[in-house]
């Protein structure tokens, strides 16, 4: 802890980062400060004195809700180290495309999600990263201002992966770095967290030429490295990262930054009634959205459902099962991959049908994968778009989305049957 200002400094670091101070020994008398040096000390004690109530009250609100699911997941070593069910994630309000568009309508998952995590290690690394950069961006912008920016990055952050659910879009290394192939379910607080960084970011740019040396070297391009540090993680974990959504809270905070002013040291004016209007409207919609959550959480969800007896089991394990070979049909289509189509179908085949009408429907489908996949080994690369799959015989896939609608329709009226007829 520096003794000027009061910063957060690393082991090891002979002089803060913010104000310059040496670390070590008692700080030099101001006479023998040059004035830049004194200026930098005021501006960083004015700053960084500041309380920060809104990045403890969301890094609790973040670890309760945490706790909430473990305890919904039956306490096990498996879900607090792996991942919650699915059907927990769902419950408490995690985004997923389907549930948000017609007919369910559930708006409100583009808020919750950035409340609840996935497991222990997610929510390890986005609170402390929420320790580390939240109490800058709210004593620099004041607590109204950092509310509204944590909400509204946030559902950036997820419209963005809303928007980039696009499985015919999703091909090619770079593709599938931001589109996504299936609609799984999304949640975290990364993508409020980028928003933040975006701020600072936007923040040391706009302001460089009235902020201390070193707040000019903690914010704006002193964050590039961070920045692109994670999209590499997000690019080699692109499976399983919602890049799109840290995408979207990055830009959105961003451009927060870029019309929003921040509160100068010496700023004694009150919170403008502007402010706190919005403070109390992104409050507001974050209580309302878990308020839904509290009404819908013991109502049955299309496609995801608890285990409570056999024959939900059996469904829910052939759904899972028919999502494979579904998401492999659409693999061959697109990107002309073969790998895995065996024994992904093999393992459809095995997995028990509720009903006649779903065995049939199995059969067909693996019929329709294999015909596609025959076709896709035989047809070579199109010669005037090198590098991209050969295409695939328009009747071949007509048949498939052919399929997919009656599917569709057994599907709904299946969900109704095995989730009790509700």
């Amino acid at each position: 802890m520096c003794r000027s200002c009061g910063a957060i400094v690393g082991a090891g670091q002979t002089q803060c980062g913010v104000c310059g101070a040496p670390t070590s020994g008692q700080p030099q008398p101001a006479s023998d400060q040059r004035p830049q040096d004194r200026e930098a000390v005021r501006f960083a004690r004015a700053v960084l004195s500041r309380p920060y109530k809104f990045t403890i009250a969301f890094l609790i609100a973040n670890i309760f809700i945490f706790l909430l699911m473990w305890q919904s997941s039956g306490l096990t070593s498996h879900a607090l180290w792996v991942a919650f069910p699915e059907p927990v994630l769902v419950a408490y309000g995690a985004k997923l495309n389907y549930l948000i568009d017609a007919p369910n309508y559930q708006w409100w998952r583009f808020i919750a999600p950035m409340f609840i995590h996935v497991n222990l290690i997610h929510v390890m690394v986005n609170m402390y990263s929420l320790l580390m950069v939240g109490p800058f961006v709210e004593k620099l912008y004041g607590s109204a201002r950092f509310a509204f920016f944590w909400v509204v990055t946030g559902i950036g952050g997820l419209v963005a992966s809303y928007l980039t659910v696009r499985p015919q879009l999703a091909n090619g290394v770079l593709a599938r770095f931001i589109f996504k192939s299936d609609d799984l379910p999304s949640a975290g607080a990364s993508g409020a967290l980028f928003g933040l960084v975006g701020v600072l970011f936007v923040f040391g740019i706009k302001f460089r030429h009235e902020l201390p040396e070193g707040f000019k070297r903690a914010f704006g391009t002193g964050l590039l490295p961070i920045i692109l540090i994670n999209l590499f993680i997000g690019f080699v974990g692109r499976g399983f990262i919602d890049n799109a959504a840290h995408l979207g809270g990055l830009l959105s905070g961003a451009a927060l930054a870029l019309v929003v002013d921040y509160r100068r040291p010496g700023d004694r004016r009150a919170i403008t009634n502007f402010w706190r209007a919005l403070e109390i409207l992104m409050l507001s919609l974050v209580v309302f959205s878990f308020y839904k959550v509290a009404r819908n959480f013991n109502h049955p969800v299309p496609g995801v459902h608890t285990l409570s007896n056999a024959n939900v089991l059996v469904f829910v394990n052939y759904v899972n099962a028919m999502n494979q070979v579904q998401e492999k049909a659409s693999a061959v289509i697109h990107r002309n991959d073969l790998s895995d189509i065996a024994s992904i179908t093999e393992k459809a085949m095995q997995a028990p049908a509720p009903d006649e009408r779903a065995a049939e429907l199995r059969s067909k489908l693996v019929i329709i994968v294999s015909k596609l996949a025959d076709a896709a080994a035989k047809a070579g690369p199109d010669p005037n778009e090198a590098g991209r799959p050969p295409k695939l015989d328009q009747k071949l896939i007509d048949e498939y989305d052919a399929w997919r609608k009656e599917y569709d329709a057994w599907l709904k009226s299946a969900v109704k049957t095995y989730s009790g007829g509700h």
